[in-house]
């Protein structure tokens, strides 16, 4: 965790809105993103920008999800249907189906931080993007 703070327990992190828990998931997804980018090596900050917003978007999200979808266990799955089924809405530019599986990815990015889940969280974005080379 980034904060000292004590995980929440599973019952009261899944008691979170769906969005709330995404808005969380939203900043530690970009966070992944940006230490596997560092940790390839260093390099300009555009060239990091530019390579970060393929992942980070909703159709990286999207993508990604394929590739774990399988593997969530059930209370992970029940997260990540309740992040796609919420009331969230994308821009114009934005596919409405990406947006809404990609909300649900970042609502169980969320739940797994605020449960102190942290190396799931990890192992499960490290099969989402084999691509990013730096393992944790």
């Amino acid at each position: 965790m980034l904060c000292n703070q004590v995980p929440l327990d599973e019952r009261t992190a899944a008691q979170y809105s769906p969005l709330t828990l995404a808005y969380l998931g939203d900043s530690v997804y970009e966070l992944l993103v940006r230490e596997r980018l560092i940790r390839e090596g260093n390099r300009p900050n555009g060239a990091m920008h530019t390579t970060a917003k393929q992942f980070v978007c909703a159709a990286g999200q999207d993508k990604g999800l394929a590739r774990i979808l399988e593997e969530l266990t059930t209370e992970e799955e029940a997260i990540y249907r309740r992040g796609r089924n919420s009331n969230a809405s994308g821009g114009k530019h934005t596919d409405p189906l990406q947006y809404k599986r990609a909300t649900g990815v970042e609502a169980l990015f969320g739940y797994l931080y605020l449960t102190g889940q942290t190396q799931r969280m990890r192992n499960l974005f490290g099969k989402m993007f084999p691509e990013l080379k730096e393992e944790f």
